[in-house]
């Protein structure tokens, strides 16, 4: 049975409706953040270094979620858990500051978000409340200043843990305290904190004492320059001036 030319218009208004809005679900979409690759963000932003909101990654970024990287192509290196351990539970290390970067490039392109390494100034700002007090020397003689600060370093627990197991701020920052030192964005050249190139040959890593790494380091007992030992293991911590849904929970992975 022939429609009505009523009915045909009514039609046509239908499907031309329907077709705008898939065009602008599309559309929104597509300006929006892709939550399925934004990683579980702190409770509480800290103050950035312009004097904005810091929204901070709560955890450093896992094995788990640096392998979709990899298995995407965009990260070169493969990281695998301890023997029995899960990749969602354990924190992404022995990375250097170019594989940084292929997983900086490759999480803003698939979450269309900017996330960022965070300053020197921001991390240790951020850190403070759970990093412990500065030791006094075991030495008193400044020429054994270096015994000193090693023999007190090797009192910090060095040893790779599960995501979670070192302390939490307020805001819900975990493990800033821990043995993973963290890279941020701020290139070590003497008489200057802010100073940013690419072509930086070393920067300043977050952790229980200040140290700055050459760009290409993965292991730091192997290189870099710090304040008594070095620091055992390299890793990372994304963080974003601008706000997300609040859909994650409080747990790693």
């Amino acid at each position: 049975m022939a429609m009505s030319r009523s009915e045909r218009l009514g039609t046509a208004s239908l499907l031309l409706l329907a077709v705008c809005v898939v065009i602008v679900a599309a559309l929104v979409t597509g300006r929006g953040p892709n939550m399925d690759y934004v990683p579980q963000m702190a409770e509480r932003p800290v103050i950035s270094e312009s004097g904005g909101p810091l929204y901070v990654q709560a955890h450093e970024v896992t094995i788990a979620e640096w392998n979709r990287c990899h298995a995407d192509g965009a990260c070169t290196l493969l990281l695998r858990p301890p023997r029995g351990g899960e990749a969602e539970q354990w924190p992404a290390t022995g990375l250097n500051w170019l594989d940084v970067n292929e997983y900086l490039n490759w999480i803003n392109r698939v979450s269309r978000h900017r996330f960022r390494l965070p300053t020197a100034r921001e991390w240790y700002a951020m850190a403070e409340p759970v990093l412990p007090e500065e030791p006094d020397p075991i030495f008193t003689d400044p020429s054994l200043s270096w015994a000193s600060d090693y023999l007190l370093e090797q009192r910090t627990g060095r040893r790779l843990q599960p995501s979670g197991s070192w302390s939490t701020t307020e805001e819900g920052i975990a493990d800033l305290n821990g043995s993973v030192w963290e890279w941020t964005q701020d290139c070590y050249i003497d008489n200057s904190d802010t100073a940013k190139t690419p072509m930086c040959p070393a920067y300043h890593v977050g952790g229980e004492h200040e140290a700055v790494i050459p760009f290409l380091v993965r292991d730091p007992a192997r290189g870099g320059c710090a304040v008594g030992a070095p620091p055992p293991h390299l890793g990372m911590r994304l963080v974003t001036e601008n706000a997300l849904p609040a859909i994650h929970s409080s747990e790693p992975g």
